[in-house]
């Protein structure tokens, strides 16, 4: 059952949605209540994921891996406008739009892979919170992975309150992360010309780097979140007419920016932490979560390390919490029924429990696990783009003519890059 207090909170962000997309209110308060969907699914950009492939790209190749951050939040940004509108423009979500227009042998497909993506998301997330716990707590790695699986279905359970109390405890959450990179940023004073200049000129290398670049844009590009952005705006705000959809459709765009950007630039920070501190150091083999932690406080200090692990807890937790919510939507959607949220969050903390079991080692898990999803990733761009190419079910929301081809080379490079990928490994 809704508390009042926050049936009175939705209800009041509703409202204020009305008169924004009526023309009542004026304002940079206009964006305030569409604020929520892209920061949401900035989660997933930010995850422990992320903090794997970026610390040991810095580490081992210093700022030269920038490009690749830069590159994946364009696509980042692209994608999940393209999701949030098309669950404006049509009112269901990719995967429900997957199982109406595509026969019943692709829709099974797309959603077994899906499954398999948002398992190794969830395994990523859920060993970053655990580490979490583990390195900042010293609680160990078993009881660690129970007690992330009670933080992140609490965080869950708000959402039977309404979309608003969530939505806050995830905006606090990114918000800590951000603060805690800038902080970071300030002790291990990074170097600005590098920075500006590897973000902007790309560098491929040698296998090892490729491994690396396919994984940051794999622990970017999420293909869970892509399913999740169009079902977190498919009935959230529901426009009345054309008028309506195209300016919802703007404020959608413009949180998405924002989010991504900040997303971007945390992961950025990420890097260049670890191409300062470790590759700059000479610490070139920081190749996990734990001896980056462990190497940080001899280098910048208690308070610099503690502030990481802050950062990592509380990214595992938002990230845990988001991974699971995509769970459920990928299943109503392509299969048409779901499971309890509670239930899925044991099933789906199994991996973890077996790798913390038998000794794997989790940061080499997550870059593999980030690989995984890279290659994953083109098959709901692909479905996508097919979608809200469509006029008669886009509307006045179908994508412009550059606005395809662009998705379409998004598709196409990722694809290219895990063929490079597949090519080097097996080539030896």
């Amino acid at each position: 059952m809704e508390s009042p207090q926050t049936s009175a909170l939705e209800s009041k962000t509703v409202i204020a949605a009305r008169d924004a997309l009526s023309g009542r209110r004026l304002g940079l308060k206009n964006l305030l209540p569409f604020l929520g969907p892209a920061f949401i699914a900035s989660v997933a950009y930010i995850d422990p994921g992320n903090y794997a492939t970026n610390i040991q790209s810095g580490s081992e190749f210093g700022y030269k891996l920038l490009w690749v951050v830069v590159l994946a939040n364009l696509m980042a940004m692209l994608i999940q406008s393209l999701s949030a509108k098309l669950g404006i423009a049509t009112g269901r979500s990719l995967p429900e739009l997957c199982r109406e227009y595509f026969p019943k042998w692709l829709t099974v497909t797309l959603w077994i892979f899906s499954e398999i993506a948002a398992m190794a998301t969830d395994l990523a997330e859920f060993l970053g919170a655990t580490l979490g716990l583990n390195l900042l707590f010293h609680v160990p790695m078993l009881p660690a992975t129970v007690l992330t699986g009670i933080a992140t279905y609490a965080i869950l359970s708000l959402e039977r309150f309404g979309f608003r109390p969530l939505e806050r405890v995830i905006g606090v959450l990114v918000f800590v992360i951000g603060a805690s990179y800038i902080i970071e940023t300030i002790f291990s004073h990074p170097s600005f010309p590098q920075i500006i200049q590897h973000s902007l000129i790309p560098w491929v290398g040698n296998k090892d780097s490729v491994l690396l670049i396919v994984g940051i844009i794999g622990a970017t590009v999420m293909p869970h979140v892509v399913y999740l952005h169009s079902g977190l705006t498919q009935n959230r705000i529901v426009p009345q007419n054309d008028q309506e959809k195209k300016r919802l459709a703007s404020f959608s765009t413009i949180e998405v920016l924002i989010a991504m950007t900040l997303a971007g630039l945390i992961n950025m920070a990420m890097m260049y932490m670890a191409a300062s501190e470790f590759h700059g150091t000479g610490h070139t083999g920081i190749a996990t979560i734990s001896s980056a932690y462990q190497t940080l406080e001899p280098l910048l200090g208690a308070a610099a390390s503690g502030v990481f692990l802050v950062s990592l807890l509380a990214s595992g937790f938002s990230s845990s919490a988001v991974g699971t919510l995509a769970g459920q939507v990928i299943m109503q959607g392509f299969v048409g029924f779901t499971i309890p949220v509670w239930l899925r969050r044991i099933i789906t903390m199994l991996p973890t429990v077996i790798i913390v079991m038998i000794g794997v080692d989790p940061t080499r898990t997550l870059v593999i696990s980030q690989v995984l999803l890279s290659i994953v990733l083109p098959l709901p761009i692909f479905s996508l783009l097919y979608f809200t190419r469509k006029k008669d079910l886009m509307g006045i929301l179908v994508n412009r003519r550059i606005t395809t081809y662009m998705a379409m080379i998004t598709a196409l490079t990722i694809l290219c890059l895990n063929v490079v990928l597949l090519t080097l490994t097996f080539s030896g």
